[in-house]
């Protein structure tokens, strides 16, 4: 049967070689088995049909039965129509078409009875129903259908050849008739009747041809639970697996190097959060396993200095450290922290990025090679072929959502034996998002600030009150306080109305006029030269206002900058708006994010906005964004390495499912690790059909 599911969709009945490229190109449905999963949309009721003198322009999608009476056409040009007086018992209505006009009559001969459906409305006081679509009533009854209609979303393309939702709708009724037979089962009979799940054949049936709501939930959940289960299986058995298999450098000491700077060069207590994420990594580098961990934590949290003591940590046990970061920016401030950290400690750190010297880059070659030099910092330069670690002990990788997962695997695969992984973000995951990307990671998470430091004041303004954050702004620069302001775009674009870097440098410099004021800019296309130059006036303070575009959106520590300006504020997401404003509150004083936007905003935007005034809490933004955007593209080995999509469940609703499949999982394998038992074997066979062509990434995060 499996086989049966894995046949070319050329094959079903109503398809053929020009049908299925069709659906191969625009739907990704090569087999049967991607029809089964190819899931609907919604549903639209179809058990009532209306009577005619029932209809007004009011109601929803509507049916109803009766006969066509007779074509002709109405209008001229491009108002040309084709119009048909369709009649039940009760009265007529106009049913209206402006192509198709051939086939349609054609199609549907007079006094035969059809199942009209569509919206009605009502044109020069008549009712009508423009593109309806139609029915013979005698063909409805002989074919696979239901009364609640599942709706499913095709292309223009598509629609062009006919290969409208109805039309797939069909084709899998003829795949439902073809298979002849019940699916086979996908999950354990233990597993379905302790949970109170749905059969396969009747879930994969119901999804598709329903008869009422309740038909739709329990299959939806059915479906639903099995997709959920079966990642978070994979995961857990990666980790376990990893856990078992995978030795890792045993870093018995914490030796002078780690006391000498927490004695002597800490800048600030530690929190109790950073305390507890340092006793779980330290746990973690004495194991005698490799360490995979992803470190949590909001802006401003101290991440860097947690990693750097791990850092530390290596370097005493006689290994070397690397940091890798998505942007020269960044990587050049984690450079400057943590050189300047570590000032009077004899510990050689430098800085690889693509724009350094070949005469630097051979520097630090050799060095790598003879063990004196201690960490690297860098960029993708650090993945390149050249660059050799004599003893490379711990791989920090920040913001790694910004790096492929090969990318990160040819740092990894730079030692004979795998390093200690410990991965950033300042991005606050959801815990269910995070469950599913990472969830064979161990998670750690900073969810304390350093003390001293005051929530950032959030405030939004409209285009039309800009003169009056311009008189704030002088204030605040009056006080001796550096300004941000940020733009989503270089340039002015045709098809985006939304405030661009270059008119903004205009008008701020017309407002804000040399000599009393002097202003930065800072952007992706300046060389990089160009543009740490740039930084540098703002960083020693000699530039009052830094205009940048959100290449600064992470890396850039300036304690005195209090104000951040982001302009189109609804252009951006909440996780970006949320990283842009982390760039202020760094110092000790109080310091604003002025968001700024147009008068109009889509509901959406107005729900960001409401929610980053509301709070500063990155895992709060970062769960509603969940809910309001959804957990975007999680495919491919460009973002997170996950290896597939979700074909049915929803990672911004579903999140309790998460956690409850992942308990079950985890009870399962804590009994069964290798699945091995008679009751597991289904599931260690669809584990093998489902992942065991796919590369598993699980010792590289």
């Amino acid at each position: 049967m499996q086989d049966l599911l894995d046949t070319e969709i050329k094959y079903l009945q109503g398809v053929g070689p020009k049908r299925a490229e069709l659906l191969n190109k625009e739907l990704n449905i090569f087999t049967y088995r991607d029809l089964l999963y190819f899931f609907p949309y919604k549903y639209i009721d179809r058990s009532r049909i209306y009577k005619i003198n029932e209809l007004d322009q009011e109601l929803p999608f509507i049916q109803i039965k009766g006969v066509i009476k007779g074509y002709y056409t109405e209008g001229r040009g491009s108002g040309k129509r084709l119009v048909a007086d369709f009649q039940d018992d009760t009265g007529s209505i106009k049913l209206v078409w402006f192509k198709g006009t051939k086939w349609i009559m054609q199609s549907y001969v007079p006094n035969a009875e059809y199942i009209v459906f569509g919206k009605p409305g009502i044109f020069n006081g008549v009712v009508n129903i423009i593109h309806p679509e139609i029915e013979a009533a005698e063909k409805i009854a002989q074919r696979i259908s239901s009364a609640f209609q599942a709706q499913y979303s095709t292309t223009e393309t598509l629609k062009n050849h006919f290969l409208t939702s109805r039309a797939v709708s069909k084709l899998l009724g003829n795949l439902f008739r073809q298979i002849n037979f019940r699916l086979p089962e996908t999950l354990p009979d233990y597993i379905l009747s302790k949970y109170k799940l749905a059969g396969l054949h009747e879930a994969l049936f119901k999804i598709h041809f329903p008869s009422n709501a309740a038909d739709v939930e329990k299959a939806g959940y059915r479906l639903k639970f099995e997709e959920l289960f079966y990642i978070q299986l994979n995961l857990i058995r990666y980790k376990n697996n990893r856990a078992r298999k995978q030795r890792g450098f045993i870093f018995s000491n914490v030796g002078e190097n780690f006391n000498n700077f927490y004695f002597n060069n800490l800048p600030f207590k530690l929190t109790e959060a950073q305390k507890r994420v340092m006793k779980e990594i330290r746990k973690d580098l004495g194991s005698g396993k490799q360490m995979n961990r992803l470190l949590q934590g909001d802006v401003g949290s101290g991440k860097t200095l947690v990693a750097l003591m791990s850092m530390l940590i290596a370097i005493d046990n006689g290994y070397q450290a690397c940091i890798m970061a998505p942007t020269e920016i960044l990587a050049g401030q984690h450079y400057y922290t943590v050189t300047n950290m570590l000032q009077g400690l004899n510990i050689n750190v430098r800085l690889l990025t693509g724009s350094s010297k070949r005469s630097l880059r051979s520097e630090i070659s050799d060095s790598l090679i003879d063990s004196s030099l201690n960490i690297l910092i860098g960029t993708h330069a650090l993945i390149e072929e050249n660059v050799r670690f004599s003893n490379l002990g711990l791989v920090v990788i920040d913001e790694q959502h910004r790096f492929g997962v090969e990318q990160r695997a040819k740092l990894w695969k730079k030692n004979l034996n795998p390093p200690h992984v410990l991965v950033m973000t300042a991005t606050p995951i959801p815990r269910t998002l995070a469950m599913t990307l990472y969830g064979d990671l161990d998670v750690s998470v900073i969810d304390e600030l350093p003390p001293g430091r005051k929530p950032i004041m959030t405030m939004h303004f409209f285009d039309s009150e800009r003169n009056k954050v311009y008189g704030f702004l002088r204030e605040r620069i009056s006080e001796g306080k550096q300004v941000f302001v940020v733009y989503p775009l270089i340039k002015e674009s045709e098809k985006m109305d939304y405030k661009d870097l270059e008119d903004g440098w205009d008008n701020m410099s017309r407002v804000f006029p040399s000599p009393d004021y002097c202003i930065s800019v800072v952007h992706g296309k300046m060389t990089p030269a160009v543009k740490e130059e740039s930084m540098k006036l703002f960083k020693e303070g000699k530039a009052h206002i830094l205009i940048a575009t959100t290449v600064i959106e992470v890396g850039v520590d300036i304690p005195n900058a209090s104000v951040m300006v982001i302009e189109s504020a609804e252009r951006f997401g909440l996780s970006q708006l949320h990283q842009l404003r982390g760039r202020v509150g760094r110092g000790a004083d109080q310091s604003y994010c002025i968001l700024m936007t147009s008068g109009k905003l889509s509901k959406e935007a107005a729900a960001r906005i409401e929610v980053m005034i509301r709070t500063n809490d990155g895992f709060e933004i970062a769960e509603t964004d969940l809910q309001l955007r959804g957990p975007g593209d999680i495919e491919g080995t460009m973002q997170s390495g996950i290896p597939f999509d979700l074909k049915i469940a929803d990672l911004g609703k579903d999140g309790q499912l998460i956690e409850y499949v992942r308990r079950i999982a985890e009870d399962i394998l804590a009994k069964d690790p290798l699945l091995e038992q008679n009751q597991n074997l289904i599931l260690s066979q669809e584990m093998n059909r489902l992942f065991s062509k796919r590369q598993s990434w699980s010792n590289i995060s």
